[in-house]
């Protein structure tokens, strides 16, 4: 059974899986520093939350998330070509155990990285309200050596141009790589890049 939402901090709202930390207010700092603000963040919660998907028993040993070098060259602009039954057909993604997670598929995102073009399939809970933000659960070939094997996941928020601010250095791993009680979503095979994102949350040298 899927664990409740998280709110481990001032900045970050978590759920058992489906949710990372919620957006930032607006930040004039530079790109990079941003994202060392956010990484820093999430390791503080996840050191001293009461939920923090880290087991209790570890938590004090807990040294801070593995991350790939921040790289500007994975934080894209990304155009969503909505799903026309998007709001009335729920699918069933498989998880990490038996169950099914319930959603809706939104669209496909379409983004450019290295200099070629790729999509991702983007969905929302089944009782999501709207489609404001949107889950991505996405693999690449990084999986199983540098990252989880089952995949990583992104969420974005629509931006006022319409456009989807794609960021693979806030790419983040499942709960369950670190709990195996938790019932995580696996990305569907259309999601499954046939290029390595380095760049987000990674594997510690371990």
């Amino acid at each position: 059974m899927s664990r409740p939402r998280l709110l481990p901090a001032a900045v970050l709202l978590m759920s058992a899986c489906t949710s990372g930390p919620a957006p930032p207010p607006a930040d004039d700092r530079p790109y990079v520093q941003q994202v060392e603000a956010f990484r820093s963040e999430k390791d503080a919660a996840f050191r001293t939350g009461s939920d923090s998907p880290i087991p209790a028993a570890t938590r004090a040993k807990f040294q801070g998330l593995a991350y790939f070098p921040i790289d500007p060259a994975y934080h894209v602009p990304a155009i969503l070509t909505p799903d026309p039954g998007a709001r009335s057909v729920v699918i069933e993604l498989q998880t990490s155990s038996t169950e099914l997670r319930r959603m809706r598929k939104v669209g496909a995102l379409g983004f450019t990285v290295g200099g070629a073009s790729y999509q991702l399939t983007a969905f929302v809970e089944a009782e999501a309200p709207d489609m404001r933000r949107l889950f991505v659960p996405f693999g690449d070939l990084t999986n199983g050596e540098e990252t989880y094997k089952g995949g990583r996941y992104l969420e974005l928020d629509r931006t006022p141009t319409g456009l989807y601010d794609l960021d693979f250095n806030r790419a983040y791993h499942p709960y369950c790589v670190y709990d195996i009680s938790y019932v995580c979503p696996v990305p569907p095979r259309e999601n499954r890049l046939t290029v390595a994102i380095k760049a987000g949350e990674r594997l510690a040298a371990h």
